[in-house]
């Protein structure tokens, strides 16, 4: 077989020729000449969890490719990489070592390959994928240091998969993992040199994995969420209920927005506890004691604080009602952001299109945020509940959940890529990812916000 190397370009040809029409053209030794170039070239970890996949598959003439990377406490496996399969399973599928062939293959650090995977008693289908349709399937571990860091599957309709295509899956695996540990080489070393820095100051660059919840790529300030001022604000104006009246008018409009856009997805019946938001906020004694407190002199915090102390006590006072007791939190939380969206100190601003970091996520999230257009979502491992998932849903916006040492690693400020294409946040993004984000969104590849 002629090399890609040894072929001289036509003198009529004007134009170039596209990869994948000259990978076509020159068969499979020009497209794993392809594989080892785009693994060898500097290129950030997501890069590689992007391009590989379609490459092996052409390669090896499968339809599905999938790449498996161990999380940080190497207890389970997470689909970070695929092609094939819908985008939503990356950063879902996720397997202890161990579990599945894919986890055996890990576990054993050996090529696993077998001809018909449901019939296997090792198998762990995932229903959402289809797998079924796709019964041939090959496994082989990735390594790093000695240990192993993942796996690189293929899975194809049928047909065992011989000894040679099997010796290029292992060979595949292993260019991938050396790509893998250089991308990651900086990340190795952070728990050895981990610092405090100031909000906004940092240049480390930091990779923090996560799970997919709304999928997407965007670019833009990492912002958490603002909570009231300890300190009451104090307006000097001749009309001292606006800024509360005005921030009842912009939560009303918002929930409104919410419901409407719940009614669209046809997700109405889970996103019912907006229903008693609006309820709350069209209660007329609940608007009107506070707008009494703050024309008697407090501070908006303050008369809302004490609407919330006395809807609580209220709730407790005569039962243990769970119903009256989630009823109270729902009005201390309403409180707290009608209290954000009244106060005009600009210290307490969120900043504009920018990625909201949080512990958990709450319709007060959204409604202090609603001015501000977050462009993406990063939830530590404390997120969770059906209404995170709504609230997400309702967003719109990229998102990623179980974000472990988020608060360590990450500060106000710093300029933030989200992928949650594959699950994962880059804290100070290196010029590259940044410029390959706007190609993107030049292509139309990639929904992109900055």
């Amino acid at each position: 077989m002629k090399s890609a190397l040894l072929r001289s370009s036509s003198p009529q040809a004007d134009e170039p020729i596209p990869p994948s029409e000259r990978r076509r053209r020159e068969g499979p030794l020009a497209s794993i000449l392809d594989l080892t170039a785009f693994c060898a070239r500097s290129i950030p970890a997501s890069w590689l969890l992007e391009g590989v996949p379609a490459r092996v598959a052409s390669i090896l003439e499968v339809p599905i490719v999938s790449v498996y990377l161990l999380e940080a406490d190497r207890k389970a496996l997470v689909m970070r990489g695929n092609v094939g399969f819908t985008p939503l399973a990356l950063g879902r599928v996720r397997l202890a070592v161990g579990e599945g062939l894919t986890g055996l293959s890990v576990a054993s650090r050996q090529v696993v390959a077998v001809d018909s995977a449901p019939q296997h008693a090792a198998y762990q289908g995932f229903t959402e994928l289809d797998e079924e349709r796709y019964p041939a399937f090959a496994a082989a571990p990735l390594m790093g240091d000695g240990e192993p860091i993942g796996a690189l599957v293929i899975q194809r309709e049928g047909g065992a998969f011989s000894e040679q295509e099997l010796m290029v899956l292992a060979a595949l695996a292993g260019t991938l993992s050396l790509a893998l540990r250089a991308a990651d080489s900086d990340e190795t070393q952070r728990g050895r040199q981990a610092q405090r820095r100031r909000a906004g100051g940092g240049t480390k660059r930091v990779i923090l994995p996560g799970r997919t919840a709304v999928a997407g790529r965007v670019l833009g300030p990492l912002a958490a969420v603002r909570r009231p001022p300890r300190r009451p604000v104090l307006f000097s104006s001749d009309h001292p209920t606006k800024p509360l009246l005005d921030a009842f008018t912009l939560a009303e409009r918002v929930l409104r927005e919410l419901g409407a856009k719940a009614a669209e997805a046809e997700i109405g019946a889970d996103a019912s506890f907006l229903d008693i938001y609006q309820q709350i906020l069209g209660d007329s004694r609940f608007k009107g004691r506070a707008i009494e407190l703050v024309s008697q002199g407090a501070a908006s915090a303050e008369a809302l604080g004490q609407v919330a102390r006395e809807a609580v006590r209220t709730a407790t006072r005569w039962t243990r009602s769970t119903f009256l007791e989630e009823r109270a939190r729902d009005i201390e939380d309403l409180c707290d952001a009608l209290t954000m969206l009244a106060v005009t100190d600009p210290r307490a601003a969120m900043p504009t299109r920018a990625i909201i970091m949080s512990d958990v996520l709450t319709v007060y999230d959204l409604l202090v945020t609603a001015r501000s257009r977050p462009v993406g979502v990063a939830l530590t491992e404390r997120a969770g509940g059906p209404r995170t998932r709504v609230l997400l849903q309702l967003m719109g916006a990229p998102a990623v959940l179980d974000v472990a040492g988020l608060f360590r690693w990450a500060s106000d400020g710093d300029i933030a890529l989200l992928d949650a294409t594959h699950g994962l946040l880059l804290i100070n993004p290196s010029r590259a990812e940044v410029s390959e984000l706007r190609e993107s969104l030049e292509r139309g590849s990639a929904p992109v916000s900055e």
